[in-house]
């Protein structure tokens, strides 16, 4: 009598192994998911910041380029400080799409239903001098209580939580609200030149240089408070100097 060979059958997994592998599966995913969140969330930080410094760069050379292109006006204000607002009578680009002219500029931080924001304001650019003394009123009106017309031509372009502003005159830096200020400001100004003290024009205003007079000051110190939660936190510092002072002699 032969002994029939023995059977040979395909051992499966068990119940128990099967609960484990499926486990240590999950395991893995969930570790691989966190690690994919974890990038994206890094990306999305960095497109901020790297977003937020691009418009941060944007702001403070526009505001360089308005100082830089302020202009002198008899009987109209070049540049002002008043504690909230800072207005600046500039000359438009001659690329304006609205043709050449004067500008009147405004700077402020303002507060808005999505937060509080550094923003600027400008005028159309502007040829009659009753029209300019509309728009460096209606400028002091938006950085105090901006209504509907004043919002219109308005942009926000950081996050901002305080500002203030210098004046350099004398050889230092001061608040232009001191009296100490004040009273530079109020000193006898140096002769004017022929341009500024020409007759004003009743028609169309041309841009005069600035001349080196005591009412405008030598520099302008900017330091804006940035929100400890926005993109890019802490105090920005931008000193801005009067070209006309340029290889000028004392």
């Amino acid at each position: 009598m032969t002994r029939g060979l023995p059977s040979h059958r395909a051992r499966g997994f068990t119940l128990v192994e099967l609960l484990v592998a499926l486990a240590l599966m999950a395991l893995m995913a969930a570790l691989s998911w966190r690690g994919l969140d974890a990038m994206v969330q890094t990306q999305q930080r960095l497109g901020g910041r790297a977003d937020a410094l691009l418009t941060m760069q944007t702001g403070l050379a526009q505001w360089s380029a308005d100082l830089d292109a302020m202009v002198q006006q008899p009987g109209l204000s070049s540049l002002d400080w008043d504690g909230r607002g800072m207005r600046i009578l500039r000359r438009s680009p001659a690329d304006a799409p609205e043709g050449e002219g004067l500008q009147v500029v405004a700077w402020s931080r303002a507060v808005r239903p999505q937060g509080s924001y550094w923003m600027r304001w400008q005028s159309e650019p502007l040829r009659r001098r009753a029209d300019l003394q509309a728009a460096w009123a209606q400028a002091a009106q938006w950085a105090q209580n901006p209504g509907d017309a004043e919002r219109q031509r308005e942009v926000a372009l950081l996050p901002l939580q305080a500002w203030q502003i210098y004046f350099y005159r004398g050889g230092a830096w001061t608040n232009p609200l001191s009296s100490a200020d004040q009273d530079s400001s109020a000193a006898p100004r140096a002769p004017a030149s022929a341009a500024s003290a020409a007759p004003a024009p009743s028609g169309v205003l041309a841009p005069t240089p600035l001349a080196r007079t005591d009412a405008l000051p030598d520099g302008v110190r900017l330091v804006l408070t940035l929100p400890a939660d926005a993109p890019i936190a802490g105090v920005i510092t931008r000193d801005w100097s009067r070209p006309a002072l340029a290889g000028a002699t004392p």
